[in-house]
């Protein structure tokens, strides 16, 4: 018998059990959708406006290791709908923050009114000092929200419609630390809606250096090097 997979977050038993039920609740959901709802922009977003479509379980598991190992204190979540993986990255910053000192937040963006209170029940539920005292949630137009008190940024991670990738990235990129990552999902499901902010990142001359991972439908890394 093969081993169960491996999972890197360090959480209480509750913590586990809620990731766990919103995953499913996720995948529910997402079975349902139409094939085409990712590279088709006809109503997308009156499709997904009572939707959260989670970042996958997997994906979570690797951004929360990636931000363990980057010591990230300072986190921008563009897009954080139920705040599922939101959970995922205050629990790393928490954890770095405990053995690394210093501050740091999640800064997570959020449009969706009734998305942002729903992000705000689930990190109560997770807990309060271990979850929600790390999030900073920007909630409205992310374009105004993530203009002003912006720290030094470690980790960007973008899943949000596609004309609003790029200049959400580009409001961004001032606050970008050399060795900052950025994080794009569906980056290969979505090549056609996100082909401005791939063109970007992956320009000789964009300063950075970007690998897509063999994730379902994709998960582009890109490292911010100048």
């Amino acid at each position: 018998m093969s081993a169960p997979a491996a999972n890197p977050v360090v959480a209480p038993d509750h913590v586990h059990a809620l990731l766990n039920r919103l995953h499913q609740e996720s995948l529910t959901q997402e079975e349902a959708l139409p094939s085409t709802y990712l590279s088709s922009p006809d109503g997308f977003d009156d499709l997904m406006r009572d939707k959260f479509i989670a970042l996958d379980q997997d994906k979570c598991h690797f951004v929360y290791q990636l931000a363990r190992a980057t010591g990230a204190r300072n986190i921008v979540e563009v897009g954080t709908s139920f705040g599922v993986s939101t959970i995922y990255l205050a629990l790393a910053v928490g954890s770095n923050l405990k053995h690394l000192g210093g501050g740091g937040m999640v800064i997570a963006t959020e449009k969706e009114h009734e998305k942002a209170e729903n992000a705000r029940l689930h990190w109560r539920e997770a807990g309060i000092d271990l979850v929600m005292r790390h999030i900073d949630l920007r909630e409205g137009d992310l374009l105004e929200t993530l203009r002003d008190n912006i720290p030094q940024v470690d980790l960007v991670l973008l899943d949000i419609w596609a004309p609003i990738a790029l200049p959400a990235l580009k409001l961004l990129e001032p606050k970008l630390r050399p060795g900052a990552v950025v994080i794009i999902d569906n980056s290969i499901a979505s090549a056609s809606r996100y082909k401005d902010l791939l063109s970007h990142l992956r320009s000789p001359t964009s300063g950075y250096t970007n690998l897509t991972l063999p994730y379902s439908k994709g998960l582009e890394m890109c490292v911010k090097i100048r």
